[in-house]
């Protein structure tokens, strides 16, 4: 399976995103689909995830209420809308899908991931 995260770009601070991420070679609607962000300097830690039927959706805590993820996987294409941006948002933010098919769990892990795309936050 390849992924193809797109739709980064610099906005400022309280704009808004809308990434996308193309899922190839395998139908996205056999993997829970999660977001990912690695700040300079620092680890890469996870952002979302919506389980592959779209029912089970699990937020970190610093982009619940703002960030909201979906799929369509007519389409093969994953989403994540970003609202209120600010600062700390600032990353590049990658796609990524488990090997494991037809499952989900809020503690995933993933082994498959799209390149990344950047997001620049100016306050």
């Amino acid at each position: 399976v390849q992924l193809q995260a797109s739709g980064g770009g610099s906005v400022e601070d309280g704009g808004s995103l809308r990434l996308s991420c193309a899922c190839s070679g395998r139908p996205l609607n056999m993997y829970t689909m999660g977001w990912f962000r690695q700040a300079p300097g620092k680890e890469r830690e996870f952002v979302a995830s919506i389980s592959y039927t779209g029912r089970g959706i699990h937020y970190a805590d610093s982009v619940k209420g703002r960030f909201a993820i979906s799929r369509d996987n007519a389409n093969d294409m994953g989403y994540l809308q970003m609202n209120s941006l600010k600062a700390e948002d600032t990353a590049v933010y990658f796609c990524a899908v488990p090997a494991r098919t037809h499952y989900y769990t809020q503690d995933l892990k993933y082994d498959f991931w799209g390149q990344g795309t950047l997001v620049t936050v100016s306050s």
